[in-house]
Order: structure tokens, then C-alpha cells, then sequence
């Protein structure tokens, strides 16, 4: 929600009669320099909306308030251009709502469109919550990070490196919702209050790495070419994709980094396949680059990969992983409820990259059971499973 500033305003001010605490409202404004408002200069507010009153009969902007619930000064703030003492029946003037449930519905199937609209909506509320191109994907579709918090640790979260598991992009975007509605509000999430993570830690999320994909299961096959042939071709004719993994041109993305890449391949698929194929050789795909690339700028402190089906959380590669890395598994077991395993026989996967590359913290989440892609009606108890990991993954 947008206002314009007033002679003597300040961010502390609207911080007060807004109830949102100080800091979401200097990281909305990062053009601002606190302290140095210009009147008339426009300030977001986040956590609110603006919605339309209709004047009646004996209305006046005290009486408003106190029907609305609201400040009279947030009625004023957003109405300085009216003379409250000429209101008019049937005039119609602005006042505040604030958001107090979630936009993101991630009970749904959830291809790259319903992400992006639901970004805009997020960012829109939630001025506070940064976003940016890492890159684009095989069809030139934005590969988009979210960013939000202002502390010195960085954590990482990613969905949907593989097509079927698309369910982690709307497990990921329902629960970055839910933090930044609790940070608004100054709501706990089971307990914890939110505003000190806010202030220690910055996450990172990329909330679906393999659009093309996703999209492929979702909405059926692509109309342009050469991609609706290519893909075809690969699934032999067939339109049922609803084992397809990998990206648009058939490599597994997740088969693509240079962590024992070779000793991988051997395993897999030599050419382009639903499932599996590595590339002929390692980040060879532009979505897997974009992915390293984040890395390597941004000094990540620990990255979490989703993905399904299992319940289990891998956390070592070739013994690299730091000793740290044992006592946060443990804590997201024990939050979840799923299984840790140290080491697989399966390598070249973006957190044995990190591991390998950094000598960081890096998961692979596994969340649900069953036969990929995981059944809708599994989402609820994903999406309560994992809240307990993202928390820890941010507070340890």
C-alpha cells in the first residue's frame, strides 16, 4: 500500500499507527534515506492493501475509523487531498486493510504462471521481499529468486529441479507466505517469533528451477517448435509426461553438476530422456548454470534442495560436509519426522556440488511417499512437515 508523507512524518511514526514493525518498513523503501522524508514523496506500506468506503449519511472520518477499527490518522493519511469536514454522500474515499491470511493457495496444480502471479501479489503486499532474474530457462522463462531478511547468514532454499515434483514450488511458496505474514503481523510461527530470524537471516528461494518442465506436466505439451517435436520425440510419441524429470531438452538437472559428474553418467541415459540423462557433459543446461552461478556470487551459508518422495533428508557427499552439518540434520529430523541419510550411491546432484564446492551444509529434502508425481491430496501434510525444517534451517 502506497501513502504520501506529510510535514513532520517519519517511518518511526508509521510504524506506530500502522503496527508493522520499523525495519519492514525501511527495507520497503530502500530508495529512502530514514530521517530524510520529502513531503508528498510516496512510501510503501506492506501488510496492507487499499480498499473503497462509500460516504453516508453522518460519516465522518473519526466515525469511519472507529467502524472500520482502524486509526483516524491512517483514514487521513490516505484521504489528504479530501476535506473531512465536506464529505459527501456518496463520495468515496481510501482506506487501509490489512492482509490477515494468505494469498498463496498451494493446494492446486501449480504450473510457472500461478508462481509468477502469485509472486506479484507477495511482492506487491510485501514490499520488503526482493526479487530478480538469475537467468532463464531452455524456453526463455524468467528463473526468478526471492530474497527477504537482512541478516549476515544466507540460506538457500530450491523446488523443482525435477518436473514430477513440482509440488515443492507451492510447498515453498505457501511457507514463504506464511513467514512473511507472521513478520507483518508479528505473529509466531509455532512459537518462534519471527522478527528476530528476520534480523539475523536472509533467505534465499528459488522457487522452481525447471519451469519448462513443471509446465510440460501441468499444462500438456508446448506450442512452439522446435520444442513440441524434440519433446515428443523423446517420450516416443507419447503425451502422457507424468514421469518426465527432466528439462525441455531431456537432461536431469539435478544429473548436472561436476561432483563425480562422469561416475554418474556411466549410470544414466546417453541421450536425451524423461528421466535421468546428465548432458553429455556437466552445466550444459542454462537452468543448472543459473543455479551454480547463484551459488558461486552469493556465498550461501547452507542450501536446501526439494524434492519427493520419501521423507528423508541427505546431507553428505564423499565426507566434505562440515561437522555442523550432522547437528542440523538432526534438528530437521527431529522437527519432521523424516529419515537422515549421510551417504548414496548417486552422485552429480546440485547439494553434492555445493558440499563439494564449499565445504557448506547442503540438504536434500525428500518430502511425502508414494510414486512421483505425489497426489494433491498429499500436500496439506507436506506443507506441515516441512514448516518445521524452514524454520530450523533459518534459526541454527
Amino acid at each position: 500500500m502506497n501513502i504520501r508523507a506529510r510535514r513532520g512524518d517519519s517511518f518511526w511514526y508509521y510504524s506506530r499507527i500502522f503496527t508493522i514493525p520499523l525495519p519492514l518498513i525501511e527495507d520497503s523503501n530502500p530508495e529512502i534515506t530514514p530521517g530524510q522524508l520529502q513531503i508528498g514523496q510516496v512510501v510503501r506500506i506492506p501488510g496492507y492493501y487499499v480498499s473503497l468506503y462509500t460516504i453516508q449519511r453522518d460519516d465522518s472520518f473519526w466515525t469511519i475509523s472507529q467502524r472500520l477499527g482502524i486509526s483516524l490518522d491512517m483514514v487521513q493519511l490516505l484521504n489528504s487531498n479530501i476535506n473531512p469536514l465536506n464529505l459527501q454522500i456518496g463520495q468515496v474515499i481510501n482506506v487501509p486493510v490489512r492482509v490477515d491470511s494468505p494469498v498463496v493457495v498451494g493446494r492446486r496444480d501449480y504450473g510457472f504462471s500461478a508462481m509468477i502471479n502469485d509472486i506479484r501479489s507477495l511482492t506487491e503486499i510485501y514490499p520488503f521481499l526482493t526479487r530478480r532474474s538469475i537467468g532463464s530457462s531452455v524456453m526463455g522463462k524468467e528463473l526468478t529468486e526471492l530474497r527477504v531478511g537482512r541478516g549476515d547468514k544466507l540460506v538457500h532454499h530450491n523446488g523443482s529441479f525435477h518436473a514430477h515434483e513440482w509440488i515443492t514450488t507451492p510447498v515453498l511458496m505457501q511457507t514463504l507466505n506464511e513467514y512473511l505474514l507472521a513478520l507483518t503481523n508479528q505473529q509466531p510461527i509455532r512459537g518462534l517469533a519471527m522478527q528476530p530470524l528476520y534480523n539475523t537471516t536472509t533467505l534465499s528461494l528459488v522457487p522452481m528451477v525447471n519451469p519448462d518442465g513443471v509446465d510440460l506436466l501441468i499444462e500438456g505439451l508446448p506450442d512452439e517448435e522446435p520444442y513440441r517435436s524434440e519433446v515428443l520425440e523423446i517420450n516416443r510419441d507419447s503425451t502422457d509426461f507424468s514421469d518426465w524429470k527432466a528439462n525441455i531438452r531431456g537432461v536431469d538437472l539435478n544429473n548436472q553438476y561436476p561432483a563425480l559428474w562422469e561416475e554418474e553418467a556411466e549410470k544414466k541415459p546417453s541421450s536425451p530422456s524423461p528421466r535421468d540423462f546428465p548432458g553429455y557433459e556437466p552445466l550444459t543446461e542454462p537452468e543448472a548454470i543459473a543455479m551454480a552461478d547463484l551459488a558461486e556470487e552469493s556465498n550461501f551459508d547452507r542450501v536446501l534442495a526439494y524434492h519427493t518422495q520419501g521423507k528423508v533428508i541427505f546431507w553428505g557427499f564423499q565426507g566434505l560436509e562440515p561437522e555442523e552439518a550432522e547437528a542440523i540434520v538432526e534438528e530437521f529430523t527431529r522437527v519432521s519426522g523424516f529419515r537422515e541419510v549421510q551417504y548414496v550411491d548417486s552422485f552429480a546432484g546440485y547439494k553434492d556440488w555445493f558440499i563439494q564446492e564449499f565445504q557448506r551444509p547442503g540438504f536434500t529434502v525428500e518430502l511425502g511417499l508414494g510414486v512421483n508425481p505425489l497426489p494433491i491430496e498429499q500436500f496439506d501434510e507436506m506443507y506441515e512437515e516441512n514448516l518445521g525444517i524452514f524454520l530450523a534451517s533459518l534459526y541454527m
